[in-house]
């Protein structure tokens, strides 16, 4: 003990900041979980009222969390005589510099923002038939990421439809969505009662 406390004053550390980032620590973990009790709380309320999502509003929720855990952090770093000022003037620099190469390479941009808008948009979902205007590209909908929306043709073969192409051409959706949780299990019960009647 007397050797770690030598190294630590060696070091210029004393005991006061390390129990004060310990307890920073441990506030901020006691708060990040009441935080997410409150927002998951919250966020049905907004769910059923808005229509939102799951996806939506995990999103908003790990946004959320990773700003109050970057406040933490700047406060750690504050205790340590790290400066904070210095810090958000790097961080700004490389935004900037990672700005500056973004605009090199726009597609990428125009791309995640575009699923962002389909996400919050909603303009059609799994299992519906879309269909490009005047390419006349069309297929189920299967899958989408931040770059495409995977569509699957009659033919099984799969297009990866960019998703900024949604927000310059024009589309046609049709088909039902995938079902419901309570259509899943509706449509089960009919199986059910259709091999027992049989």
């Amino acid at each position: 003990m007397n050797a770690l406390l030598a190294w630590l004053m060696k070091h210029n550390v004393d005991l006061a900041t390390i129990f004060g980032t310990v307890a920073i620590l441990a506030a901020a973990s006691i708060v990040s979980v009441l935080l997410n009790r409150l927002m998951r709380r919250s966020l049905k309320g907004i769910e059923q009222r808005l229509a939102l999502r799951y996806e939506t509003l995990l999103t908003i929720t790990r946004i959320i969390t990773g700003i109050f855990w970057l406040i933490t952090a700047m406060l750690v770093l504050s205790l340590w005589g790290v400066s904070v000022s210095g810090l958000w003037t790097l961080l700004v620099s490389a935004a900037a510099v990672i700005g500056v190469g973004f605009l090199a390479v726009w597609t990428i941009i125009s791309n995640v923002t575009a699923s962002l808008f389909i996400t919050f948009w909603r303009p059609f979902q799994f299992g519906q038939t879309v269909e490009l205007l005047p390419e006349n590209l069309k297929g189920r909908v299967i899958d989408r990421n931040m770059m495409f929306t995977v569509v699957r043709e009659e033919s099984g073969a799969l297009l990866h439809v960019p998703n900024n192409l949604f927000f310059q051409k024009i589309f046609r959706v049709s088909g039902s969505s995938e079902l419901s949780h309570f259509e899943l299990l509706e449509s089960q019960d009919k199986k059910k009662a259709a091999i027992a009647s049989e």
